[in-house]
């Protein structure tokens, strides 16, 4: 439900009973300025945003390297002999010039 500040103050025990149901939104005019939680619902959140902020690219790539280990997959590499490679064109050149 949305609430305005106002009416926050004057009924905050009926806001914290009916966070049971459903988050309660605190607005001033048109702005979202708070929100009532369940505390179960409050902990879940803290759960996963802990998680989030500590997942690596690294951590990703570990996980999944353990994924493609268990379901014994493994990934085939063409090679590259479909676009030109500046890189060894240029060594070519070097080695010629000796």
């Amino acid at each position: 439900m949305k609430w305005t500040l106002d009416e926050a103050q004057k009924q905050l025990p009926s806001i914290i009973n009916a966070t049971s149901q459903e988050p309660q939104l605190i607005y001033t005019e048109e702005e979202l300025v708070a929100a009532i939680l369940d505390p179960e619902l409050f902990q879940e959140f803290l759960n996963w945003r802990q998680k989030a902020t500590k997942t690596s690219l690294a951590q990703v790539f570990k996980e999944l390297q353990q994924l493609c280990t268990e379901e014994d997959y493994s990934l085939e590499i063409p090679l590259r002999s479909d676009r030109n490679n500046p890189f060894i064109l240029k060594l070519i050149r070097v080695d010629t010039i000796d």
